[in-house]
């Protein structure tokens, strides 16, 4: 318990230390360049310190459950031998917690009312809702997809060079077929996949496989993965510009 409690502290001393140097920027801005009072310093002060503790809470969890609970699975799983279990595994889990990530979610919702507002799509909100489902669906099964590609790259001990290379190949490719009112939002979509919630589990996933496999190097192979979840996005938002 008390191990516990001074992790949770080490945590929240972490959290206020990388929060300093922003809460820095922006009262250095606020004091030498806008010279105005800031309106509602109560309300900023409480939401700073909510934020530290929000951050602290997170990463304290995500070591506490959810490294352990993604290696562990991971470890099970290769030790059955199994293969299939191991990719579907990889693609639920990939698929799982895109859909879930909160950054996506805000960032659909957006390129939705951005696409009505320029007429790409029906200035309703039934085709805005649609077109936010679609790019989320979308970019869920690029990451799924590209968890499935990284299990099998860490069996198979292929390349990652090689498949970074060739897949930024084809996006520059497609970056010249696809619509251009698609290609930003596809370029930001590989940017958002990789944050709060998928970054964590999508890394425990690929360190405890690559720590039961024989002949495999967790700082070697285990890393990685987060490659192909930043990459397959921008891939399948390029394809589903032109096919849809």
């Amino acid at each position: 318990m008390n191990k516990s409690l001074h992790a949770f502290a080490r945590d929240a001393g972490n959290s206020f230390r990388d929060l300093l140097p922003i809460v820095s920027v922006i009262a250095a801005f606020q004091l030498l360049v806008i010279r105005q009072p800031v309106d509602g310093l109560l309300t900023l002060v409480i939401g700073g310190l909510l934020v530290v503790a929000g951050l602290t809470f997170f990463i304290f969890g995500l070591r506490l459950a959810l490294f352990p609970v993604g290696e562990g699975l991971a470890q099970a799983l290769a030790s059955k031998g199994s293969v299939f279990w191991l990719v579907l595994f990889a693609f639920v889990l990939g698929f799982g917690t895109t859909v879930a990530e909160p950054a996506l979610i805000a960032v659909a919702g957006e390129a939705g009312a951005v696409a009505a507002r320029a007429g790409a799509i029906d200035d309703t909100p039934e085709s805005m809702r649609s077109y936010a489902f679609g790019l989320r669906m979308t970019v869920a099964l690029s990451v799924g997809s590209a968890l499935v590609l990284g299990v099998l790259r860490i069996l198979a001990n292929w390349s990652l060079p090689a498949l970074i290379i060739g897949g930024y190949a084809l996006v520059t490719l497609l970056t010249g077929i696809a619509p251009p009112e698609i290609v930003g939002i596809a370029y930001d979509s590989g940017g958002v996949t990789t944050s709060t919630v998928t970054v964590p589990l999508v890394t425990a996933l690929g360190v405890g496989l690559a720590s039961s496999l024989k002949g495999r190097n967790p700082m070697l192979d285990g890393f990685g993965l987060i490659a192909f979840a930043s990459l397959t996005p921008i891939l399948f938002v390029l394809i589903y510009g032109i096919v849809v």
